[in-house]
């Protein structure tokens, strides 16, 4: 009987732990609808005893013991000097291949570049002796940085704050199905017409032939610059991003096309999500008493509302002024003009919780990733406004599910956008709807936040768990896309197509000499 806690004891003792691994968190994208997502992973690292190491543009509000801060500072304000546009509204008409060149690949060079050039980081960089246990590091153009995983010799696990990329499938040894997932940058649903579907595999295969040939080369020139210290030769990042272990996806169904996934890519879209709190008393109050309802409308962290063209702006005040129901808006400027006294603005605001309110019956969106997640976690029915990037592919997948309008903003007129709030408010399908997706993407095995963590522990307790890796890593390309196999084959048709020739031709050859012969 008194052997009984021994041996619980020894076989406790004999399982692989990860409690208290020290990790080492990358984050230098300046992003803060990003950092919502990061930050609850690390939240719950530091509460299960880890020790965390993080560099940041957002520093914690209050100490902690586990955590190490290496704060970004000042912000760097990318979309005042990496976006190429007067108004990222302009962004509504914009190419792949603009977003890529003008917006995308710029934004990701100089948030990365600006971060090696603060003395804090590059002091942390070259001197720190610290032995951590796994590099966790944003999947969002920031590749140079996946650099620390050489220096210090650990696994890596990242997290995709933008979802599923095209480029991650070759990265994780999985091949792409462009006949039925389309490109995050284009508004296809995953049921393409032909067109489309060419479309869709020009764009994909063109943006990772731009990505190889262009852009890794950048972020290999910045990584060789900023890493000259390490003793070389330095690893190429494209077989750095080839050992990431696992990639934290903010995605989930049914907000996302399904596809075939590897192991190694896991979804946990949602994660930032907590129960709802009690709303600031003037908003509470405000809330609380639209007896009609209540109309939500945010443009992200982003787009702001406060630079939209006066006109449109115009026009969603003359709507907004002849709504029985009240209106809560994210706008950034609250000296805003000709304010109708249903309409409450505030610079900032806590939309989840407002989501989360009996009262609030449509979501006005530009259909970000995490705002999406809200509005349907929440079972909020939604009027989208899509303006760049996934929002487009989030919206068509939105309105396909029933539970959302979707309004093209350069054609927004008074009627278009009334005739938009009053489908969502009146006609009782997208609520329906909106319930169903929201009892869809709720119903998990086991909570967001519980298997993101799982993971990252799972990774550092099996050294980089190399059972995870797809062997199609392994491969040349051409081997890799069966390229090979099917020259084989080509030249095997072509090899017997000339056989046959010959065949025949000494077939009809003979014949002709035993003619000639017999004459």
């Amino acid at each position: 009987m008194h052997l009984l806690p021994l041996v619980c004891l020894v076989a406790a003792t004999a399982l692989p732990t990860t409690l208290g691994s020290r990790i080492l968190s990358v984050n230098v994208f300046p992003g803060r609808s990003h950092w919502m997502m990061i930050s609850s992973i690390l939240e719950e690292l530091l509460d299960r005893g880890h020790e965390v190491t993080v560099i940041t543009n957002y520093p914690r509000k209050s100490a902690h013991p586990n955590l190490t801060e290496i704060v970004i500072s000042p912000i760097y304000d990318f979309w005042g000097k990496s976006v190429k546009v007067d108004s990222l509204y302009d962004l509504t008409d914009i190419s792949v291949h603009q977003m890529l060149m003008d917006f995308l690949y710029p934004l990701g060079l100089q948030t990365a570049e600006y971060a090696f050039t603060r003395d804090n980081v590059m002091e942390f960089l070259r001197n720190d002796k610290t032995q951590f246990d796994l590099l966790l590091a944003e999947q969002f153009y920031q590749e140079a940085y996946l650099m620390l995983a050489h220096k210090y010799k650990v696994p890596i696990v990242s997290i995709g704050t933008f979802g599923f990329a095209q480029y991650m499938g070759p990265m994780m040894g999985l091949m792409n199905a462009w006949s039925h997932v389309p490109h995050e940058f284009l508004p296809f649903t995953d049921h393409m017409s032909l067109y489309e579907r060419a479309y869709n595999s020009f764009v994909s295969s063109y943006e990772l032939l731009l990505r190889s040939w262009y852009y890794l080369p950048e972020q290999q020139a910045m990584a060789d610059k900023y890493f000259s210290f390490l003793p070389g030769p330095l690893p190429r990042l494209s077989d750095l991003e080839r050992q990431v272990s696992v990639i934290l996806l903010n995605s989930y169904p049914p907000l996302t096309s399904t596809r075939a996934k590897v192991p190694g890519l896991v979804q946990v879209g949602g994660l930032h999500i907590k129960p709802p709190k009690r709303l600031p008393d003037d908003l509470q109050t405000f809330i609380d008493g639209a007896t009609d309802g209540v109309i939500y409308f945010s443009l992200g962290t982003n787009l702001r509302s406060a630079d939209m063209p006066p006109e449109k702006l115009s026009i969603i005040l003359k709507v907004f002024g002849a709504l029985k129901q009240r209106v809560v808006w994210k706008f950034e400027d609250e000296r805003i003009r000709n304010l109708p006294p249903n309409v409450l603005v505030r610079s900032w605001l806590p939309q989840s919780d407002i989501l989360g309110h009996r009262n609030v019956k449509v979501f006005i969106t530009h259909g970000g990733l995490l705002g999406t997640q809200e509005g349907v976690h929440r079972a909020v029915p939604m009027v989208g406004i899509p303006i760049y990037c996934d929002q487009h592919l989030n919206m068509n997948k939105a309105t396909l599910g029933g539970y959302a309008v979707k309004l093209y903003f350069p054609n927004i007129t008074e009627e278009s956008f009334r005739w938009a709030l009053e489908e969502v408010l009146y006609n009782p399908s997208y609520k329906k709807n909106v319930d169903k997706v929201s009892q869809i993407f709720r119903d998990r095995p086991v909570p967001a936040l519980e298997e993101s963590v799982y993971w990252i522990e799972y990774v550092m307790r099996y050294k980089g768990a190399p059972q995870l890796r797809s062997a199609g890593l392994d491969l040349p390309w051409v081997s890799f896309a069966l390229l090979d196999v099917v020259g084989l084959l080509v030249i095997g048709l072509i090899g017997g197509v000339l056989l046959v020739r010959r065949a025949v031709s000494n077939l009809l050859g003979g014949k002709r000499k035993s003619k000639r012969k017999n004459e």
